[in-house]
């Protein structure tokens, strides 16, 4: 959208009754006869526009799609997401970003998508992106952090999710972080959370730090792999969930723990962690990277975000990387 539309938008959203072409042409500088084109433009993005011969124009509604301008109106940050670019279907936000990064994307750089062909999950494992009904975002960040730390931030992503969930149920029952990147409700996934980074050195270059979070999806119509697993926000709330502000509130919450984290590392924010982390006292099944398996007791997580077992044979041990299954879901 071009900045002369944006601004008729806006004066549109303020407007409290019904905007004539006559104000709108003396407010914004410009023609009625290109106030009217800005109009059709917007009725083409989906805005639905009342307008009558000498009644002027009311903003009746606006499209659930992720549009930057939509989520700008609520947007409360000062880095994260000032840039957004929406798109109507890719491949992978992630995929998108990282080209972006390479470019010379700037940190908040944001990346949404309506839907996904080919959404990732950690592992390589797919993520299922239906179109318009979740929210599929992957952003640049370019932190002034050691490698070693930044595996941390998917914690803490973890947290500013939680509490975008917490925020919208209005309660935090049933809200559960999963080692290391779901978010669950009720016990079903409802969001994964994938950090992609580039090193320079021992320094991260830039960083791609995708999360997608099922939405309004109908959980009778997930893939038959996922259906008992995955759940969505609306399915539990027992209500559809407005897209926009809850993309809006999720980057202010993001942007607020990323700053914290840049101020004292996760150990500042793992009290928030452990909040949502019901994981402890848990029997877990351990697959780690080099494909050796073991079980145990999940006992917490450390500052470095790594999950602490106590094994079998009486070791606690520190999971680096690698897949953990709660007891209930072993086979």
């Amino acid at each position: 959208m071009n900045e002369a539309t944006a601004r008729v938008l806006g004066a549109l959203r303020s407007a409290s009754g019904p905007c004539s072409g006559e104000d709108l042409s003396t407010a914004l500088g410009v023609s009625r006869a290109q106030i009217w084109k800005h109009v059709e433009q917007l009725r083409k993005r989906g805005y639905e526009i009342d307008g009558e011969p000498g009644g002027g124009y009311r903003l009746e509604s606006i499209p659930d799609r992720l549009y930057p301008e939509a989520i700008a109106a609520h947007l409360e940050t000062r880095w994260l997401a000032q840039t957004i670019e929406h798109l109507e279907e890719t491949d992978s936000t992630n995929r998108v970003a990282n080209e972006r990064a390479a470019g010379g994307g700037d940190h908040g750089y944001t990346v949404v998508a309506e839907a996904q062909t080919a959404g990732r999950g950690r592992l390589g494992r797919s993520f299922f992106s239906p179109p318009h009904r979740n929210l599929y975002s992957s952003s640049i960040l370019r932190p002034q952090l050691d490698t070693s730390a930044a595996p941390t931030l998917i914690p803490s992503a973890a947290i500013a999710v939680a509490d975008t969930l917490t925020e919208e149920l209005g309660s935090r029952d049933g809200v559960e972080i999963k080692w290391p990147n779901d978010l669950l409700l009720g016990g079903r996934k409802t969001c994964g959370i994938l950090m992609e980074m580039h090193a320079e050195d021992a320094r991260v270059g830039h960083l791609v730090l995708g999360i997608g979070v099922n939405l309004n999806s109908d959980p009778s119509q997930f893939p038959e792999e996922f259906r008992e697993q995955a759940t969505s926000l609306s399915a539990f709330a027992g209500r559809p969930i407005d897209r926009i502000s809850f993309a809006a509130r999720l980057y202010s919450r993001l942007e607020a723990v990323l700053d914290e984290h840049a101020r004292g590392g996760f150990a500042r924010l793992r009290p928030r962690y452990e909040d949502y982390f019901q994981m402890s006292g848990r029997r877990v099944g351990v697959v780690q990277m080099d494909g050796s398996q073991w079980g145990g007791v999940a006992a917490g997580v450390d500052d470095e975000g790594m999950l602490l077992v106590d094994r079998e044979d009486g070791v606690r041990a520190r999971v680096v990387a690698g897949d953990v299954t709660l007891a209930k879901d072993i086979r």
